[in-house]
């Protein structure tokens, strides 16, 4: 009799404790929601999608093209600690102005400098990329630099050589 007590207080006591739980978790939901309901929640998912279908957009409509004289330079024999230069030229191959947002090499030993302002349509600048190999990084090398604008695909990857004796 005792235990047949104590298995359905103990049913009954686990039975509660799920239910307090479940509204608990109800509340979380609420206070995590601001305290919008449902239905509010889903029209502010709708008027953020139409913004963000807004801004994608504009942003499609500001692409354009672009093109490089070369996407491979190769050094040739190089010694180590010593300066190496090179430039790509960059031409506007769109209708709109081509921004080349950010410029990043691979490694620490290449420096990218990256134009400062818009190319105009069927335009060009150039982009200066310095290779100086450390001392201790010897043979060949192969070093990517990587070039973020407002083009479809947003980024390109150039490629630098050097053979370091």
């Amino acid at each position: 009799m005792k235990k047949t007590v104590y298995i359905i207080s103990s049913f009954l006591l686990i039975t509660a404790c799920i239910e307090s739980k479940k509204e608990e978790g109800n509340s979380y939901s609420s206070i995590a929601a601001g305290g919008e309901s449902e239905k509010e929640l889903q029209e502010n998912l709708k008027e953020f999608e139409k913004e963000e279908s807004k801004r994608l957009k504009a942003e499609e409509a500001n692409k354009t093209t672009l093109s490089f004289d070369k996407i491979v330079h190769d050094y040739g024999n190089v010694k180590p600690d010593s300066d190496n230069s090179t430039y790509f030229t960059i031409t506007n191959t769109g209708k709109k102005p081509l921004i080349i947002e950010n410029v990043e090499a691979s490694c620490g030993c290449t420096t990218p400098e990256k134009p400062e302002h818009p190319i105009l349509p069927g335009k060009s600048d150039r982009m200066k990329v310095s290779f100086h190999p450390k001392p201790g990084q010897m043979n060949e090398i192969e070093k990517k630099v990587t070039v973020t604008a407002n083009t479809n695909p947003r980024l390109s990857i150039l490629t630098i050589k050097a053979f370091v004796k």
